[in-house]
């Protein structure tokens, strides 16, 4: 089992917590018309904080297999949905991932959820979002 954490477009996804509930799991079927590895498919900033995140966490699908190593806790799984971007890291790298996501989400703007999260998950929305009519 991975530490996954979630970014989503805050114009797409419902504010009402049992309607986003439903809108992730909608999500995560995977069900979308294109290749989910594929960074062009997301909206330009969710794609900018995938970039800011290569940074620190490289994507496992974008890595030469000759050039893997798989002993960097730090490689992360992507997946990229028009309205989100699904991230699986290791969890030695949990309280990393989730502070470096939660900051550029706040950064770049776009929301943040935290998939994993045993009791109540976090679903954080920008400020600008919420406060939209």
């Amino acid at each position: 089992m991975s530490y996954d954490l979630m970014l989503f477009d805050p114009s797409a996804a419902p504010r009402d917590r049992a309607e986003f509930l439903r809108w992730y799991r909608a999500q995560v079927q995977w069900s979308e018309p294109h290749d989910y590895r594929d960074p062009a498919t997301t909206c330009a900033p969710l794609a900018a904080v995938y970039f800011d995140l290569l940074h620190e966490f490289p994507n496992l699908h974008a890595i030469d297999s000759d050039g893997l190593d798989e002993g960097n806790l730090k490689i992360a799984e992507y997946s990229f949905g028009y309205a989100i971007v699904y991230i699986a890291f290791r969890w030695p790298v949990a309280d990393a991932a989730y502070s470096t996501v939660s900051a550029l989400a706040e950064k770049h703007g776009v929301g943040f959820f935290d998939v994993t999260a045993d009791y109540y998950p976090l679903i954080w929305f920008p400020p600008a979002a919420q406060d939209a009519p």
